[in-house]
């Protein structure tokens, strides 16, 4: 995937001198998540906003698919990009379902295909069509509302889509819920979306990369673990807050500490090759997988050289937990704990061995100086 988004030395400066973008320059790869964040009046609003021209740049040029956007016809350009705001901004004498169906309906779609987008789009967001299509907004809470906000912004199956603060007049608990929902709906749209928060938690909860904005520059451009591990200066580090090391904990994968373990063999092996195996390669564990590559459990060392006459199979320790590469790091260590153990094999999502994590791995995460950063006692 390349860049379908880039911005070169924007400005926008208004006619009083203020200088809300200030040479802006960065590229947003296809399918990625970008959230802005900073404080009020930082420009990352207005910045977001220069994409589908609501606010036209002073100088500079911004290409969406490699056009020049000041070049595209700005009413094709705005129907071609979703964009959902804070407070939703629907219509309140439509139904939901016209709300949802306005764009299509705008660039042309037949009735038939408008509906079964409109209920498509209603499923996907967790509303049951039967029991909302014809509610108007007034009939909806706050949460709900939002949804249909982000279905109106999904309709006519845009590339991009343009978030500025969806969830933040919600309560604590419906945010919550609504920040999960979209990681479930980003995993499965793969959109580019450009998400404008103030709140850093939440752009790093739901960011691919994040763009610190400050006085209308980009202050730091960069996936969240490295926002956490290395703010820029200051100002970043202030921003991320106290507790560094705890969200860092959070965000990070097993994959991320693992040591990656590639040697294994089937059961079918015979003992004196897998023990040949075990001293070339300085192991006391094997993975055992079947034909197709999976998992199914190990052998240790010390009874592989017990009896060189069998197979793997007669040796083999089968099953037992194993933990996915992209398992988060606080709940496997507390499964680890709970269950007595001192290591787990890691496998991916077809369930290959990918590594093996120990408590040495978490030891040295938590003692080191990124993580530990700002933890409290």
């Amino acid at each position: 995937m390349g860049s379908i988004i880039r911005f070169e030395r924007v400005n926008k400066i208004y006619p009083d001198g203020t200088r809300a973008v200030d040479d802006v320059t960065f590229e947003i790869e296809e399918g990625e998540c970008v959230t802005f964040v900073g404080p009020s009046g930082c420009g990352k609003t207005t910045t977001v906003k220069l994409l589908n021209r609501l606010v036209e740049p002073t100088s500079g040029t911004i290409y969406l698919n490699g056009q020049d956007t000041a070049k595209v016809d700005v009413i094709s350009l705005r129907r071609g990009i979703g964009y959902v705001i804070q407070d939703v901004g629907l219509f309140p004498h439509m139904t939901v379902a016209e709300n949802i169906a306005l764009v299509p309906r705008l660039i042309g779609w037949p009735a038939s295909k408008r509906e079964s987008r409109t209920d498509e789009l209603l499923n996907l967001v967790g509303l049951e069509p039967g029991a909302f299509r014809n509610r108007y907004p007034h009939q909806l809470s706050g949460g709900q509302r939002q949804r249909v906000g982000v279905a109106r912004g999904l309709a006519a199956d845009p590339p991009v889509i343009l978030m500025d603060e969806p969830f933040g007049a919600l309560d604590p608990i419906t945010r919550a819920q609504l920040q999960d929902e979209f990681l479930r709906l980003r995993a499965r749209l793969r959109k580019t979306i450009l998400f404008v928060t103030h709140d850093i938690d939440e752009a790093i909860k739901l960011g691919d990369r994040i763009a610190v904005m400050r006085n209308g520059k980009i202050v730091q451009f960069a996936p969240p673990a490295t926002i956490l591990k290395t703010p820029v200066d200051l100002f970043v580090k202030d921003l991320v807050g106290k507790e560094r090391g705890l969200k860092l904990m959070k965000l990070s994968k097993i994959s991320d500490i693992m040591e990656p373990f590639v040697d294994s063999i089937v059961e079918e092996t015979p003992l004196r090759d897998a023990l040949r195996l075990m001293k070339e390669r300085n192991r006391d564990v094997l993975w055992v997988v079947d034909k197709a590559g999976r998992y199914q459990g190990w052998v240790q060392f010390e009874r592989v050289a017990k009896d060189e006459e069998g197979y793997v199979a007669n040796v083999l320790e089968r099953g037992g937990p194993a933990v996915g590469e992209e398992a988060r790091i606080l709940p496997t260590l507390e499964a680890m704990l709970k269950g007595q153990r001192l290591w787990l094999p890691v496998v991916n999502k077809d369930g290959q061995p990918k590594g093996i994590v120990t408590m040495t791995h978490f030891s040295t995460f938590f003692a080191s100086d990124e993580a530990g950063e700002g933890r409290s006692c």
